[in-house]
């Protein structure tokens, strides 16, 4: 098989699956500063019991994502030395900043959230899980950076020639604040939000099926679904703003987005449909004018399509892929914000309880996020193709020039192996934290905590 085909192939599988964890860490980092700062103003002990038990889960998918983050960057210097030789000054500095800023603040004050409880006191227990949280953030800042500059190259010039070449920073922050960085670092974070509130929801919501936990199962149900509502609103902000920038800066990933060929005023946007790609036509259900509307704020502006003189050079992305992709994770996000309202509204009538049906819904509602964020991965991914940084390295220019197709495939078989092992210890561990359920101990804070309990009363 070949090589580059295989070389992707390696890096996608690996990249999505340690893609399904620093979300969950990033949404349940925020939800622990929420729980237990509530926890601290009311003194209710229902918040500390709430606090104790995401922190359980928050710790199981914060070590799922260091170990499977790792993999990630041998790669770079395995399967893709030239793209790490031509642009590693460039790629590495925010990844260095990534470890520096991030995730030693992470690690520096992971014990003291998760084994701490009674050996500090509150407020410095509060200290240490909002530090873990901004760690997170942090860490998700200098990755999408890192990426975006992939997308959107600013701040660095080419020195030498021929194989002697590389890019180098002519300016640290014009490399951070890249055309793309700001849009997609705000997206991913809030899409990384509703991963970690619609867990919360998609367990409560089980408590209250299984007719178990129910004070706390409906706390979480409100905290999680306050955040997860407040995250998927947002989220149409973000990605419309998302989706102007590329319409500004990689044309052809837009028309790829949208099945466009020819370039037309009046754009129609897609609902839902099938790109053709040998006939270059699109298939589906198209609202006319709508993609000049959102991109331009004109029914009537042009929108450049795949076979535009502008667009050509830039090289074709895989149309149907691209496509479909970026309308899962647009058709994921619209029905989660439904799922939100309807859950709202129950949650206001008191009616909850009452809708197996819905119950059911948000139990199932914690994969929703997951699927939109790997979709959108996907589609940014791909729709960039065929360049691995837009416009100044070729994907199939970047591999390594020693790996052979045997060793990428041999590699992509163990890491299968590996990872489905990994996944069934996640699950299972995950399912036995649910099934056991919130410690009713925990109701009864100890050591500082009890004092400080016993001090403030409740609210």
């Amino acid at each position: 098989m070949d090589v580059l085909l295989l070389s992707r192939l390696q890096f996608a599988l690996t990249t999505a699956f340690h893609y399904l964890y620093p979300p969950l860490s990033i949404g349940l980092g925020l939800l622990l500063v929420l729980n237990e700062g509530m926890w601290l103003w009311t003194k209710k002990p229902l918040y500390h019991q709430m606090a104790r038990f995401w922190t359980k889960v928050f710790a199981l998918t914060f070590a799922l994502g260091v170990a499977t983050g790792i993999v990630l960057e041998f790669e770079f210097g395995t399967n893709w030395a030239t793209y790490s030789r031509y642009v590693g000054d460039v790629f590495g500095s925010p990844l260095a900043a990534e470890g520096v800023f991030a995730f030693f603040l992470e690690s520096g004050f992971l014990a003291v959230l998760l084994f701490g409880w009674d050996k500090v006191g509150p407020k410095l227990h509060f200290l240490a899980t909002c530090m873990v949280a901004l760690g997170a953030h942090f860490s998700a800042i200098w990755i999408i950076v890192a990426n975006s500059w992939m997308q959107t190259p600013a701040g660095y010039h080419i020195v030498g020639e021929g194989l002697a070449a590389r890019a180098e920073i002519t300016s640290f922050w014009a490399m951070v604040f890249n055309p793309s960085s700001v849009d997609r670092l705000t997206h991913t974070v809030i899409g990384a939000w509703q991963a970690g509130a619609w867990l919360m929801v998609g367990v409560g919501a089980w408590y209250l099926l299984k007719r178990v936990h129910r004070e706390f199962a409906l706390a979480s149900v409100k905290l999680g679904l306050a955040v997860a509502a407040v995250s998927a609103l947002l989220s149409l902000g973000t990605g419309h703003a998302s989706a102007a920038g590329v319409a500004r800066n990689q044309p052809a990933k837009l028309a790829a987005f949208e099945g466009q060929y020819e370039t037309t005023a009046r754009a129609p946007l897609y609902l839902f449909g099938w790109v053709d790609e040998k006939n270059e036509t699109t298939h589906g259900v198209a609202i006319p004018g709508m993609l000049s509307m959102l991109v331009h704020g004109s029914a009537d502006a042009v929108v450049p399509g795949l076979n535009d003189p502008a667009v050509k050079p830039d090289g074709r992305p895989p149309v149907n892929l691209s496509f479909q992709f970026y309308h899962i994770m647009i058709a994921v996000g619209g029905a989660l914000i439904g799922l939100a309202a309807w859950a709202a509204w129950a949650l206001w009538r008191g009616k909850l309880e009452d809708s197996r049906l819905l119950l059911w819904l948000l139990t199932f509602s914690a994969l929703g996020p997951q699927i939109a964020n790997q979709a959108g991965w996907f589609a940014a991914e791909i729709g960039r193709q065929p360049w691995i940084v837009y416009r100044l390295l070729r994907t199939s220019d970047a591999l390594s020039k020693v790996v052979q197709a045997n060793q990428v495939l041999a590699s992509i078989v163990m890491f299968g192996v590996v990872y489905t092992l990994l996944f069934g210890v996640f699950l299972f561990l995950l399912k036995s934290k649910i099934q056991h359920g919130p410690d009713e101990a925990d109701l009864k804070p100890t050591g500082r905590w009890a004092l400080g309990a016993a001090q403030g009363g409740a609210k």
